[in-house]
């Protein structure tokens, strides 16, 4: 299992948030599978439009999803992103998945359309061929960039 972590950091009023992505890869039991961010740190201001990226290889990932977990929380399901065309499901209209698929390497995108303090959390990127994987949410220590 491979394990990433992606930050934004967020400027409010002239004080710094820290965004901390969590990309992560849960392997199907069919084929393991290999997941890594685009972007390893990127500068976002309130309002702005801030996009979170996964690559993978494995052209037999048939679903991705995107959690989000809060401190002190358990993770949140945020969306399923679709490899057939499909539209994501959202629970929250800020954010959006798009999927877009190549012939070596294919990616998820996680848009929030306008970032928000509240945005705030750990955010995980999960890939399956399977409907049985399972997904293994790690939390990294707020500092750490790779765990």
């Amino acid at each position: 299992m491979l394990l990433f972590a992606l930050s934004v950091l967020v400027t409010l009023l002239g004080q710094q948030q820290m965004f901390y992505f969590l990309l992560l890869l849960s392997p199907g039991e069919v084929s393991t599978q290999n997941i890594k961010p685009l972007d390893t740190v990127k500068r976002v201001s309130e309002g702005d439009p801030v996009t979170l990226s996964c690559s993978y290889s494995d052209s037999n990932a048939y679903n991705l999803q995107w959690y989000r977990q809060y401190p002190s929380s358990g993770p949140e399901f945020l969306l399923f992103a679709y490899e057939k065309n499909q539209n994501s499901d959202s629970i929250l209209s800020r954010i959006t998945a798009e999927v877009i698929k190549a012939k070596d390497q294919s990616h998820v995108n996680l848009t929030i359309s306008s970032a928000a303090v509240s945005d705030s959390a750990l955010y995980y990127c999960t890939a399956s061929n399977t409907v049985s994987s399972a997904i293994l949410l790690l939390k990294c220590s707020a500092w750490t960039l790779f765990c």
